[in-house]
Parts: structure tokens; C-alpha cells; sequence
């Protein structure tokens, strides 16, 4: 009998590097699929700009595939015993995801097709090191992050080599009577993330032109010029970390051979980020639903829906918070130190539940991610292990004249400032009317007045959070 197998894709929308496919690579038949589970939290609330990636990363890899992959919406525990069973598959083989749902369905998907006689291999494809591989010395999670990465990783075994794409595997579309999926969500010409496009080359040729050219170019300044919204100096991988369309083992060896000194440890470190993410989800499962330090469960959280609104739209009157939120609408991307400076700025100065935040960031980032999105907001809003202290406060105003000293980054993403000096354009509200009019600002008219008194929510925030901290 002629050998058949399954690879069951999920986050790792590649061929290259990718052991799943790799361990296929003997089989006569070999069939592709990617099954949407509601049953699975991550699924059932995918974010609208992760659709509109996912539906054309599984059409990029349909045709590296030559269009043999079919796509299912449904029970995973169903579809996947229904097309062994049609197909007589012997093997099934997948990548591991780390998430506290898909773990218990990967074990009773792995108890079936076992006790069926039917092979069922999971691998590891998404992460340099297993989250219950690294440990402390008292054989615990770590739950900081420079011990964790520094102690427990970089003291570790070094991380695999990645694999080569396997040669000649003649994939086979799957022929069933279970319907196949097709996207609508993008199709239709005004949707908000049809704009996409001329920012992102999705799929894993996409990925490797990316890598290519910040290794090429902005990684040469990267520990400096990453911190500069405006700069040529981050890799901007992350989309493509998250769907697997670049493995951590390609960009770790690929940042090992062509950056050096203090912008490849810079750079490794930030990777490092990622798998402490990971390994935070997989120990504490909750990450994504509950404060880690459950203490904050009764924080008292000023519910201002004006406020979060405001803030979504990039409407707050501080210019480097409405030109992050901004980016992050037209491009599905928001650069890291920005992302700290909005985070902080509806967390600490709005005192808005992080939870808010997470969700509008969840829907509307590319690189919407289970495990870095639930930890950034715990540790901005200090609710995390290894958070920020609550009296760091990002000031939006000074953090823009540091980082944005030309103010490229606040012209870009907010065209109605643009013809203001750069010594006003950082805080105009700090300026009387008739000169910014000068300018053709009106504050209040086409750019809004500032949401609240920056010095005032400062005092605010720290107040509420000593009085939180202090109360027992």
C-alpha cells in the first residue's frame, strides 16, 4: 500500500525550516491542510487585520504549493480523523502551538489518531527553546525576563540549525466530501484593510526579502536607530514571526552570521522577547484573560469610553500618540517605542483598562500575537511578572522631541500639523491660537485639543497607583 500523510499547518506558513513538511518528505502522497477552529480563543476572535494576513499568506502558500492546499472552517478533533478516514492517511504530522486550547486539543487529536494505528508526530517550529525546557534553579518558570533569557537561554543548548526545504515532495489536494473554506472578509474593495497591500509583500518569499534588506541595511545602526519611529533601523518581522512565514531559527542564524557587536546582541535580545512571551503563555495560561498579579483584579480602572475612542482614532491631541494609533490603522503596524508611548499614555494617564487596549491592538495589528501583545500590556500597565514600574510614565511629549527629533514621524501620519515649525509640533496646545493659525492649526477644529492635562494624569496616575499598592 502506498504511503499517505497529513501535514496540518497552523503558524508556520512556510516550507523551509519547517519539520512538518520535512518529515514528509518520503510519503508518495502528500496532503496539505489548514483548518480555522472556533473552538480555539485565538480563532474565534481573529482580529481584522490577522484575517485579512492569514487569507493571503495561505494563498502565497497555495501556490508554493502548487495549489494542493484546501482549507477547512470547523472542529480540528473532526475534520482531521474525517479526512484520515477518506483518505487512509498513515501519518499525521504538525507544528506545536503553545496556547492553553490548542494544547488540549493537539493531546486528544494525538490519543485518536494513535489509537487508530495512524502515526502522529508534533514538532517544534515556532520556538528557539520549549517554554518547559527553561527553567531557574529551583526548577521553576522564570517570570523576569534578563535572568530568563540570559541565565536560562543564552546558558541552554544552542538552538537548532534550520532545515533546508525538502526537494521533490509532490504535494496532493485533498479530495473530501467536507466543504472547503473560502474568505470574504477582504474581498470587498473598501474595507479598511484593503490598504495593506502596498505595505506588505505577504508570504514566505515576502518574509526572506524583508530579513534580506534589514540585514543589508538598518541593521547596522539597529541599537540605536530601533529606537527612532522615522528610521530605516527595525526589521519589522513580526507579522511574519507570528504566522510562520520566517522561522526564529532563520532570522537567530541569519542575525548570528551578518550583524555584529552591540547591534547583534541588541537585536538577539529583542528575539529573546518573544520566547520569554511564550514562555510566560505557557506557564501562565491566563495570560491573555487575567492580571498575572491578580491583585489588580479590583484596580479601580476609569471606564471613559470618549477617552478609548479618542484614542483609538488617534484623536487625543497629542501628536506622537495620535501618529502612532494613526500608523497602525493605514499600515497594521505601530513601531515598538511608539507602542510603549500609546500603551502608556491610555494606561497610565487615561487610567483605561489594559484590557482595552490589548483588544483594539488585537484587531487591528498584523502581528496580533496571543503570547507579546497579553505580555506587553500586563507589563506597561504593571499588572505582569516583570513589569514596568508604575511610576514610569512615558511623557508623549518629550519622548517625541527625543525620538522624532524632526519630526518626520508625526508629518507622515498626521498631514494637518505638517506646516507647523518642529518647536511647536510636539505639544502645540502649549502655543496661543493666532500662531498656530499662522500655521493652519486649529485646534479643535482640524486637530483636536488635548484630552487631558498631561502633568495633572501624570500626578493622577501615580496617586491612584500608590494608593492601589498601598491599600493593605
Amino acid at each position: 500500500m502506498e504511503s499517505s500523510c497529513l501535514i496540518w499547518f497552523r503558524k508556520d506558513l512556510r516550507l523551509s525550516d519547517n519539520p512538518a513538511v520535512t518529515a514528509a518528505k518520503n510519503f508518495k502522497h502528500v496532503y496539505p491542510v489548514y483548518i480555522i477552529d472556533d473552538d480555539i480563543y485565538e480563532n474565534k476572535f481573529l482580529g481584522g487585520a490577522s484575517i485579512w494576513w492569514l487569507e493571503n499568506s495561505l494563498n502565497s502558500l497555495n501556490l508554493d504549493m502548487k495549489n494542493s492546499l484546501k482549507v477547512f472552517k470547523g472542529d480540528s478533533l473532526k475534520i482531521i480523523p474525517k479526512i484520515c478516514d477518506d483518505l487512509k492517511i498513515n501519518s499525521v504530522f504538525w507544528n506545536r502551538c503553545y496556547e492553553k486550547d490548542r494544547i488540549f486539543k493537539d493531546t486528544k487529536l494525538k490519543e485518536y489518531l494513535l489509537a487508530n494505528n495512524i502515526e502522529a508526530k508534533s514538532f517544534n517550529a515556532s520556538l528557539l527553546w520549549e517554554p518547559w525546557i527553561i527553567k531557574n534553579k529551583s526548577g521553576n518558570p522564570y517570570k523576569v525576563f534578563t535572568p530568563f533569557f540570559k541565565s536560562g537561554c543564552l546558558e541552554s543548548s544552542s538552538p537548532r540549525k534550520p532545515l533546508k526545504k525538502p526537494e521533490n515532495i509532490l504535494f496532493k489536494k485533498i479530495n473530501t466530501m467536507l466543504e472547503e473554506y473560502k474568505f470574504n472578509y477582504t474581498t470587498e474593495k473598501n474595507h479598511w484593510s484593503a490598504k495593506f497591500h502596498k505595505y506588505w509583500k505577504v508570504g514566505e518569499l515576502g518574509a526572506k526579502k524583508n530579513f534580506d534588506k534589514f540585514l543589508n541595511n538598518g541593521a547596522k545602526n539597529y541599537s540605536v536607530g530601533r529606537n527612532f519611529p522615522s528610521a530605516e533601523n527595525v526589521s519589522k518581522l513580526s507579522p511574519y514571526l507570528h504566522w510562520g512565514e520566517i522561522s526564529p531559527f532563520e532570522v537567530w542564524y541569519g542575525a548570528k552570521s551578518k550583524m555584529s557587536g552591540e547591534n547583534k546582541n541588541v537585536f538577539l535580545s529583542e528575539i529573546g522577547w518573544r520566547e520569554f512571551a511564550y514562555h510566560l503563555l505557557y506557564n501562565f495560561p491566563n495570560l491573555q484573560e487575567k492580571n498575572l498579579k491578580n491583585n489588580f483584579d479590583s484596580f479601580p480602572w476609569q471606564k471613559n469610553e470618549t477617552f478609548l475612542k479618542r484614542w483609538e482614532k488617534g484623536m487625543t491631541g497629542f501628536p506622537i500618540v495620535d501618529a502612532g494609533m494613526r500608523e497602525l490603522w493605514e499600515t497594521g503596524y505601530m513601531h515598538n517605542r511608539v507602542r510603549m508611548i500609546t500603551s502608556s499614555f491610555l494606561v497610565k494617564n487615561l487610567l483605561q483598562n489594559w484590557q482595552l487596549g490589548k483588544d483594539w491592538f488585537w484587531d487591528c495589528l498584523l502581528d496580533a500575537d496571543a503570547a507579546s501583545n497579553s505580555a506587553s500590556w500586563q507589563w506597561v500597565a504593571g499588572t505582569g511578572t516583570d513589569a514596568t514600574p508604575f511610576f514610569r510614565i512615558f511623557n508623549p511629549i518629550t519622548q517625541s522631541q527625543k525620538f522624532d527629533e524632526s519630526a518626520n514621524y508625526i508629518k507622515k501620519y498626521l498631514p494637518e500639523l505638517k506646516n507647523l515649525p518642529t518647536k511647536l509640533i510636539f505639544s502645540p496646545f502649549e502655543y496661543d491660537k493666532h500662531t498656530l493659525k499662522k500655521y493652519g492649526v486649529v485646534l479643535g477644529e482640524n486637530y483636536p485639543s488635548p484630552i487631558i492635562n498631561y502633568s495633572e494624569s501624570r500626578k493622577r496616575a501615580i496617586n491612584t497607583y500608590t494608593k492601589f499598592i498601598n491599600k493593605d
